[in-house]
């Protein structure tokens, strides 16, 4: 004979069976929500990050190529650009296919290197006494500095400003983490300093897809020419 209070009756189990269905369900539409938000949020982060990057990056080569049209130095009330504005373009030839006719942009928040690459305001303009410090992405809103990697000692870099073509070598590299703020410094290696007084940084998430450090490159002038002469033969 059965125990009457040991087994569940039939509808009682039923429901029990009901509400267990219900529940795996809405977890498994949740999960199911969780995943497509995640593969929209990647397609975002990998596609349209791009393609949005490179509208601004048209319209800040056009602002830079105004710039350059009137033949003038460029001026400013305090003798640098504002924020947000571009003022030069750069030409990297061992990253011609990311680098090459980039905007350099005033500022290193988000909304100026979705834009090209970045300047360090606090860092020497091109073609003066200092270190002319730059950040560009390396993954993700135009990406200029995708390929870092493939930069060796010994490449060059070429920066159009309205007065000048000014030619760098890169000269030695450093992976750091982001708190190492001595790298943008005027002349970052004290007991070995680089041979000029007019250095460039470029400076870029690593590893490519995380921010947890930061890849350095620093070269020195060795070039610099008038605007209104030839292009260096690195570009032309």
């Amino acid at each position: 004979m059965a125990d009457p209070l040991g087994t569940p009756k039939p509808s009682e189990a039923h429901t029990r069976r009901n509400t267990a269905s219900r529940v795996i369900g809405t977890v498994g539409e949740v999960l199911v929500t969780v995943a497509v938000i995640l593969a929209l949020f990647a397609v975002y982060q990998l596609w349209w990050t791009n393609v949005a990057a490179s509208a601004s990056e048209r319209q800040a080569r056009s602002q830079a190529e105004s710039l350059f049209a009137g033949g003038a130095p460029a001026t400013w009330p305090d003798g640098v650009p504002p924020i947000g504005e571009p003022f030069a373009l750069m030409y990297i030839p061992r990253l011609k296919d990311r680098v090459w006719g980039t905007p350099v942009i005033q500022g290193v928040e988000r909304p100026q290197l979705a834009a090209g690459i970045g300047h360090y305001p606090q860092t020497a303009m091109p073609d003066e006494p200092g270190n002319f410090a730059v950040a560009g992405h390396r993954a993700t809103n135009g990406e200029p500095f995708a390929d870092f990697e493939r930069l060796r000692d010994g490449d060059k870099v070429v920066v159009r400003t309205s007065q000048s073509w000014i030619v760098y070598e890169l000269k030695r590299d450093r992976i750091v983490t982001p708190n190492d703020v001595w790298v943008i410094k005027p002349q970052p290696f004290h007991h070995d300093p680089l041979p000029s007084d007019k250095i460039i940084t470029l400076t870029t998430c690593h590893p490519r897809w995380t921010s947890t450090q930061r890849w350095i490159y620093w070269g020195v002038q060795v070039a610099a020419t008038p605007a209104s002469g030839p292009a260096p033969s690195e570009v032309s």
